[in-house]
């Protein structure tokens, strides 16, 4: 198993990633939600600059946000910047899409959108909205076709996992659900929170600015899918603030709130992703210290073990959306 980190992208994440690789973290993930956060490709791009191991990707694409050649020339560049470090992850849409008033796209969209942008990068020729397509670009502007990048999808329900058998490389989930992870040869879980300093109180403005982005998202999602917010500490005052606002216009203000901080001191920050076999993971280089907050991703796909990270003491920690430690590979 491996421990990555999973940044809500701001404008300090290359910072942040630069911080993560120092620590020994084995890949950053990068949220795509620009109703939110910067380019989640530009703010990539800068990390790669910045780095010379750590595996870097968008956690998770929204396919209805962008046309796939945009997405497939965002991968290539980053491919040619960080070579043998990049992978990407796609899903329906979720936070990135509620933001706008949209709704997630269907499976059989996703499908279609995922296997076109896999096409492009091979170096087919393939067909959007009726019109064929390849990318153009010559060597000085991308790497030469095929360009062999791992794809991850965000699935919970049985539709969503067996179309991520069809199409994808591994799988990219959250909220603890681990139920089909022996099933793929990369699984990647993203886990919510951050590492306290010593005696750091769980309502600092730092604990609240890193973890605040996932703790979120368990408000916005019990609304969103039928449960009740609040039985969820806070709740009743989220949800009353949300429901001022008439319904057309919710999506706006309550999807930029940032519900009261619920952090545990057991649960470490970051993504982490369990069972990969393949492909290898960056060179090598000897882990650090030092820890950064952010959510963690658990990713296993290499016999190393990994534990906690300890707490973390760069100052770049008191900006916001800093890495969470806590997404397994």
């Amino acid at each position: 198993m491996d421990v990555s980190c999973h940044f809500a992208t701001s404008l300090h994440s290359p910072e942040h990633i630069a911080i993560a690789e120092h620590s020994g973290y084995y890949r950053a993930w990068l949220h795509d939600t620009p109703a939110q956060s910067p380019d989640v490709w530009a703010m990539l791009a800068l990390a790669a600059e910045r780095t010379q191991r750590i595996g870097l990707a968008p956690g998770v694409l929204v396919p209805t946000l962008r046309h796939p050649m945009v997405n497939a020339s965002g991968a290539a560049t980053l491919a040619a910047l960080a070579p043998g470090r990049a992978a990407l992850a796609f899903g329906t849409g979720f936070n990135g899409t509620r933001a706008l008033g949209g709704s997630p796209a269907t499976w059989s969209y996703l499908s279609t959108y995922v296997r076109t942008v896999r096409g492009l990068l091979r170096g087919d020729t393939v067909e959007w909205d009726g019109a064929p397509m390849r990318m153009l670009h010559p060597g000085a502007n991308a790497p030469p076709r095929p360009i062999e990048i791992p794809v991850l999808v965000s699935a919970l329900g049985p539709k969503g996992i067996a179309v991520t058998h069809e199409i994808a490389d591994g799988l990219f989930s959250v909220n603890g659900d681990t139920a089909h992870a022996h099933e793929f040869t990369w699984a990647a879980l993203g886990i919510h929170g951050t590492v306290l300093s010593e005696d750091e109180p769980l309502d600092s403005p730092r604990v609240r600015s890193a973890a605040g982005p996932g703790n979120a998202l368990a408000y916005h999602a019990a609304y969103e899918f039928g449960g009740d917010p609040t039985a969820l500490r806070g709740g009743q005052a989220w949800l009353d603030a949300v429901t001022a606002h008439p319904r057309a216009e919710r999506h706006s203000p309550y999807t930029i709130s940032t519900s009261p901080a619920s952090t545990q001191r057991t649960t470490p920050p970051g993504t982490g992703e369990a069972g990969r076999q393949s492909p290898p993971p960056p060179s090598p280089g000897p882990p650090t210290a030092s820890a950064t907050s952010s959510a963690p991703t658990r990713e296993t796909a290499s016999p190393k073990s990994s534990t906690s990270p300890p707490a973390p003491t760069s100052p770049a920690n008191s900006n916001a959306s800093s890495p969470s430690p806590a997404t397994y590979r």
